[in-house]
């Protein structure tokens, strides 16, 4: 959806700068993302370790020329528009809810000290097949993901799946106005973030704020602590506390784990209130698939490095898979893409938008599958690039035994098996696996630097792989993250 800067002007109440006529489609809180500079909205948010302000400059040189910003340049270019406003991020937390507005549609809430993301993928996978999902990407759900992932909402999405997180009293107001879920969904509370917070019933308590407007609650009866926060809150909508000797006894999981398995039982609940039949959801829960599937970096033969997406296909997801390839320093990189479904979009307009978000993240090698973007083929201008029907066809073909020394990106829809070409192009070496939780890496960094001054640098070595951990995974994931708790 593409909003006017005069109307974007008025949503946010800035003071605005600039007469250039503009429409936005693209929120930029980070200037290493920028795809469509023409279409983009640049909020120059400032954090504890950083200021957006400082790189209006480049990104005006890059052909950005819509801005909100809290303070103006010295000088200030003729084509180009700046809104001014007290604080770049209440005004990008205002635009989203003024977005979320627009929408009467459900719209899941999810919170919790764990399981956050494993609700919303497990969700997206259960409901997708009858639904137009939009779900938080990754796991956008502090302050600024928030917003930047209700603003994905479009005229096409049927449901919402929206993740929040706070670590600390007093933050989950601001998310409840932009999410305004109209179903919430909690999931266990425990240690993460605990410092904050002078018990875990006061934690539970400050998340349950997300909820106050929903209509219905979903959680785990069987918690003594979630089901008393819930009486306590006075909770005025529907209470929908599932019990797990029921749910088990009802459907087949494909996890054994206890966080794997509780997860799996919120999203019955959820999916079960959501309209979703007990035939249905028993086909679908046993074909859940590891969340860690998204954007799983592995080790591929031939000199390949593989970053593994293949379960789910939209143009907002493969925008943030083609931003996370193009930040490693692997020259070749390759995108291994299948049709696209549910975009709302015509095909003509779908496809071009995909060509030229391969050439704004540098893409060389283009593998599309599928009789749809097949049929598309004359819109793709990069240097290389092959089309198969069917995946069968190109494992068959010379063009993949031929995959060597690239960065490979395999996204696809879940009907095109792309397991199949993971599993013939992963180096299969050792029988045991090491799973690293790069968020907790991250937290364990936070909390050092909470003992800093705001402007004290602080350097990090990553040295003998990182200890076994990997070290160009622990490095990448370190120099992209916000750092915000």
């Amino acid at each position: 959806m593409n909003y006017t800067i005069e109307k974007i002007t008025t949503l946010i109440g800035a003071r605005r700068i600039g007469t250039a006529d503009a429409f936005v489609g693209w929120l930029l809180t980070d200037s290493r993302s920028l795809c469509f500079p023409e279409e983009t909205l640049f909020f120059a948010l400032k954090t504890q370790r950083n200021d957006g302000h400082h790189y209006i400059a480049d990104l005006y040189r890059r052909g950005v020329r819509n801005f909100v910003v809290s303070d103006l340049p010295a000088d200030i270019p003729s084509d180009a528009n700046f809104l001014v406003v007290p604080s770049p991020l209440e005004a990008l937390q205002r635009l989203a809810e003024r977005h979320r507005d627009e929408f009467d549609i459900p719209v899941v809430g999810i919170t919790g000290s764990n399981g956050k993301t494993m609700v919303k993928e497990w969700l997206y996978q259960v409901l997708s097949p009858d639904h137009r999902v939009t779900r938080s990407p990754k796991s956008f759900n502090s302050q600024i993901g928030v917003p930047l992932s209700v603003w994905l909402l479009n005229e096409q999405t049927e449901i919402g799946l929206f993740e929040a997180g706070i670590s600390q009293p007093g933050e989950m107001p601001a998310l409840a106005d932009i999410i305004q879920p109209t179903i919430g969904v909690l999931t266990s509370i425990g240690a993460p973030h605990q410092e904050n917070f002078r018990s875990l019933e006061e934690k539970c308590m400050e998340k349950l704020q997300l909820f106050h407007d929903a209509q219905a609650v979903i959680y785990n009866a069987d918690d003594d602590l979630v089901s008393r926060c819930i009486r306590r809150s006075n909770f005025k909508g529907k209470r929908i506390g599932w019990r797990r000797d029921e749910l088990l006894s009802m459907y087949q999981l494909p996890f054994i784990d206890e966080a794997s398995v509780e997860c799996s039982l919120a999203v019955a609940a959820t999916a079960l209130y959501l309209g979703v039949t007990p035939e249905q959801l028993s086909e679908r829960m046993a074909r859940l698939e590891p969340v860690a599937m998204r954007l799983e970096v592995k080790e591929g033969q031939h000199g390949c490095t593989l970053i593994n997406d293949s379960y789910n296909s939209d143009i907002n997801s493969l925008n943030i898979a083609l931003d996370f390839m193009a930040r490693r320093e692997e020259t070749q990189r390759t995108l291994i893409l299948s049709d696209i479904y549910q975009s709302g979009m015509s095909d003509y307009d779908l496809y071009s938008k995909v060509n030229s978000l391969c050439v704004e993240r540098g893409v060389q090698h283009l593998i599309a599958i599928g009789p749809r973007i097949n049929a598309q083929r004359n819109l793709f201008t990069l240097k290389e690039q092959h089309f198969f029907e069917r995946t069968g066809k190109f494992l068959r073909s010379d063009v993949f035994r031929q995959l060597h020394d690239a960065v490979i990106l395999i996204k696809g829809a879940r009907d095109f098996g792309f397991d199949r070409i993971t599993e013939q192009l992963e180096q299969k070496v050792h029988e045991t696996i090491l799973e690293v939780n790069l968020n907790a890496v991250v937290d364990n960094l936070n909390y050092y630097r909470s003992f800093l001054k705001p402007e004290t640098k602080l350097v990090c070595m990553v040295k003998a792989d990182a200890y076994g951990a990997g070290a160009v995974e622990v490095r990448y994931h370190a120099e992209h993250h916000d750092y915000e708790s």
